[in-house]
């Protein structure tokens, strides 16, 4: 079997099925593909509210079902709210204006949560299958203010059993405090952890030791910025220009980082901007269209990519859902914990501007679905090679029998046949690995193929496919 190693092949791989060119402005990878996520969870039964300065229904979060289960307006003190159904296309004062702050609020929920519609499902989030609740702050000037932002956690508090709420992301920051002291919206945060909901907050994009809230909330799990070259390589990556600093308490911000660069996200439906994309798409190749696309930013028609640490939150928060789906036991500290844990060291950066590092996806939800069965550390990671031999860990309560078939020799069925330890956990041995380096995937109930979400490493066959890389000694 042909065999290609290394992060620049898988991204060849991609290459070979989806025309993504890194390098032209236009291209982008889709986020789950670039965080390795694992393709079995899509926060399926989790709830997660937004706060931001206003939003759209657009068709990523509400086709083919409506996933907007709530709306509120806590810009004032007379709060506005409504509840959707499935089945309804939602609708709220202003939801039509075409307005900056719906601009913002519909690309951060569509980076958490977009099932990609627009894109044949191409441009998705990292949970496209979770509800959402939006709560929006902007008063009519555009401000968002601390007061509002408390409004907004207070009225999630109060209606998060109801509505199931387990996640809030917030990509926005409040009026600047006295670093650091007590505030409003720092004890909101609190309150809502207290509660068992996990709150994800933007650092922000100054590039300053400098906190603002909700940022600055000791409870939060403040997320910065990385620019990860719009590849899979790690060894390019650089921090982006966001926010650090120390809570009250000298906790250190942020605990982790996540894209900020080159995030597809879509464009607001019906606005000048999506008008002009439709034009400049149909005339892509001339070199006066292909030159404006790459200004504004654009991928699709229908689809841009954005930059910040607004879509780095939501991007962990997804994350976060993911999690939850696998493990609905895990508490916001747990989860703090295991996202940690789960991060990949930005090398030269510093640790007061990367926190634990840069966030992987398939590891975290590895990590949340090993915690469900044990904290020891080998539950948590595949394969596991001991001298010449090997074995291979799966976390999964959905299937009934698990194989593993690799290139060792030569795909043969059935392959090494899993035994199961305890629900849910499987594990297969290789008593005698071949030298060299070998491909494998694990076959669920004799029809499904998956790559080993717990390890990164990956290879590609004559075809394009990608598997998984075990790799042996070099012994001849």
């Amino acid at each position: 079997m042909l065999l290609h190693h290394g992060h620049n092949a898988f991204h060849d791989s991609i290459q070979a099925h989806w025309p993504l060119d890194a390098e032209a402005t236009f291209g982008a990878i889709p986020t789950p593909l670039r965080l390795h996520a694992d393709p079995r969870f899509t926060g399926r039964r989790v709830t997660m509210a937004f706060v931001d300065a206003g939003f759209y229904p657009h068709p990523d979060l509400v086709e083919p079902t409506n996933r907007i289960r709530a709306w509120a307006d806590a810009s004032s003190p007379a709060i506005d709210s409504r509840d959707f159904g499935a089945d309804e296309r939602p609708r709220w004062p202003g939801w039509d204006a075409q307005g900056a702050a719906q601009w913002h609020g519909l690309m951060t929920t569509a980076t958490a949560c977009g099932n990609g519609t627009l894109s044949h499902g191409f441009y998705r989030g990292l949970a496209p299958d979770a509800h959402l609740v939006l709560v929006q702050v902007a008063d009519a000037s555009g401000h968002i203010g601390n007061p509002a932002i408390e409004r907004a956690l207070t009225w999630i508090a109060r209606n998060a059993e109801r509505l199931g709420i387990r996640v809030v992301s917030l990509s926005l920051g409040g009026d600047p405090v006295a670093a650091p002291r007590d505030n409003e919206v720092d004890a909101a945060v609190a309150a809502l952890v207290n509660r068992g909901i996990v709150v994800i907050a933007a650092a922000g994009n100054d590039g300053e030791r400098r906190l603002v809230p909700p940022a600055s909330a000791p409870a939060a799990i403040t997320v910065g910025g990385l620019d990860d070259r719009n590849d899979f390589g790690h060894e390019a990556w650089e921090l982006w220009h966001s926010n650090y600093g120390q809570t009250l308490g000298r906790m250190p911000k942020p605990e982790l980082v996540a894209p900020s660069l080159c995030v597809v996200a879509p464009i607001l439906p019906d606005s000048t901007l999506a008008q002009e994309a439709v034009v400049l798409f149909a005339r892509r190749g001339e070199p006066d269209a292909d030159e404006a696309i790459a200004l504004r930013n654009l991928v699709t028609p229908h689809y841009q990519h954005v930059e910040g640490t607004s879509f780095a939150a939501p991007i962990v928060a997804g994350i976060v859902a993911d999690m939850l789906e696998a493990n609905a036991s895990l508490t916001p500290r747990r989860t703090r914990e295991l996202l940690q844990a789960a991060a990949h060291l930005v090398r030269g950066a510093s640790a007061e501007r990367q926190g634990a590092g840069a966030v992987d996806a398939g590891r975290a939800v590895t990590l949340a679905l090993a915690d469900r069965h044990s904290r020891r550390a080998d539950f948590a990671a595949s394969p596991l090679v001991d001298g010449a031999s090997a074995r291979f860990l799966l976390h999964d309560h959905t299937v009934s029998h698990v194989a593993v078939l690799g290139s060792w020799d030569g795909w043969r069925a059935p392959g090494l046949v899993a035994a199961r330890l305890e629900d849910g956990l499987w594990e297969a041995r290789l008593a005698h690995v071949p030298p060299g380096s070998h491909a494998y995937k694990f076959l669920l109930d004799g029809e499904r193929w998956l790559v080993d979400p717990a390890n990164p490493s990956r290879v590609t066959d004559a075809s394009g496919h990608w598997n998984s890389l075990l790799a042996g000694d070099d012994r001849e």
